[in-house]
């Protein structure tokens, strides 16, 4: 993929996915949100590549929008009237079938934020600053950050940080949810690549399935949730959960123990 400002990189069966525009602090316009939009639809295409990483060259994860284009139409964004589309920032609408991980470096504020809180999971920096910065200039969440911040952060926090749009440190973002991995400056990248190598060495089937029913659990009500967990296990018993309770009672595994090869 031949891209000027998103790089796709394939390690075996993870992929990293990067913001190459340091110049603006990876800020995005509209040319940008197509080649991001198109590598998130390469990974989640791929049968062979199981979890994505997306982070950010230059010190920084991502500043949001590019502000600078707002006032190009060759540059900006599109920005759907009833709020279709794939969002102004290019994935930020899709559903992805598999894993997704936030290295976070720097500042991951306004759409940045937004591009964070999409991720499963998020591996920041201890220097790394979020915020819905875009507060100061009259521009709103319209890529998934008033929906998806309160779900990982709770109504407390999404609010103070929606309402104030103030500067969140690494450790206090750690504190409420929003970060699950904090490591030393220019570690967060290495310690997301050992995350992903992690997640992509389970058996898949179980793990795309509990991953599934916990992501679709949020529109339903609690006997449907129950149901829809039961319904997209089950088959999994029998493709995986049988040879896997052979290799515990044949002592794999036992006592905590995580070391395997990948499915």
């Amino acid at each position: 993929m031949a891209a000027k400002h998103v790089l796709y990189e394939k390690i075996d069966n993870i992929c990293v996915i990067t913001l190459n525009k340091p110049e603006r602090r990876n800020a995005i316009d509209g040319p940008m949100a197509i080649e991001l939009r198109e590598a998130f639809e390469r990974f989640n295409g791929d049968d062979a590549t199981r979890v994505a990483i997306l982070t950010g060259t230059g010190g920084s994860f991502c500043a949001g929008g590019d502000l600078t284009s707002v006032g190009d139409p060759t540059r900006r964004s599109e920005v759907d009237p009833e709020g279709g589309g794939t969002g102004p920032l290019g994935p930020t609408r899709m559903v992805l079938d598999k894993p997704l991980i936030a290295a976070i470096n720097g500042y991951a504020v306004a759409g940045g934020l937004e591009l964070a809180v999409m991720a499963d999971m998020r591996v920041a920096d201890e220097d790394a600053v979020f915020g819905v910065f875009c507060r100061r200039w009259g521009v709103p969440l319209i890529d998934g950050g008033t929906v998806r911040l309160p779900r990982i952060v709770g109504m407390g926090h999404a609010m103070d940080m929606i309402l104030t749009g103030r500067p969140v440190s690494a450790p206090e973002a750690q504190s409420m949810g929003l970060v699950n991995r904090i490591t030393p400056t220019g570690g967060a990248l290495e310690e997301a690549k050992n995350l992903a190598r992690q997640i992509a060495a389970f058996p898949q089937a179980c793990m795309l399935a509990d991953r599934r029913s916990a992501h679709e659990q949020w529109g339903m009500d609690y006997a449907a949730a129950i149901r829809n967990e039961g319904r997209l296990g089950a088959p999994i018993v029998q493709a995986e959960g049988v040879t896997g309770a052979a290799r515990f009672v044949s002592g794999v595994g036992r006592h905590g123990a995580f070391e395997h090869k990948a499915q």
